[in-house]
């Protein structure tokens, strides 16, 4: 069995997170399934908006820890809009077990415990 690529990941974890926001309440204003492009999602809750970039991960380490340099342009186009910056991770993996690989056409499972603020 082959593993997802990192795109793969990447569609399945915004997914994932897409289903959650709209679960809470938040509306879609935009979307960007691209890799490395942020933020994946625009949304508007309580005439708040935010950006929410997701992080298909494969460690519990990385569901605490994002990219710090990565984050500075995203605060900056969000001061613009005054909006709030989320980064949401999600630990993807096998679905007998997470710390194995995803693969294609096999059972997943995945950890993901809601948005984090970037600060």
């Amino acid at each position: 069995m082959k593993e997802l690529s990192e795109q793969e990941k990447h569609n399945l974890a915004m997914i994932i997170v897409g289903k959650e926001l709209e679960k809470v309440g938040y509306e879609f204003l935009g979307v960007n399934s691209t890799l490395k492009k942020n933020p994946q999602f625009v949304v508007l809750k309580d005439k708040q908006t935010s950006f929410i970039i997701v992080g298909a991960v494969s460690s519990i380490e990385e569901m605490t820890h994002y990219d710090e340099f990565m984050m500075i342009p995203i605060k900056e186009h969000a001061k613009k809009y005054k909006a709030n910056v989320f980064y949401a991770p999600v630990w993807l993996g096998h679905g007998d077990d997470i710390q194995n690989a995803i693969l294609k056409d096999q059972p997943y499972s995945y950890i993901y415990d809601g948005l984090k603020d970037v600060l």
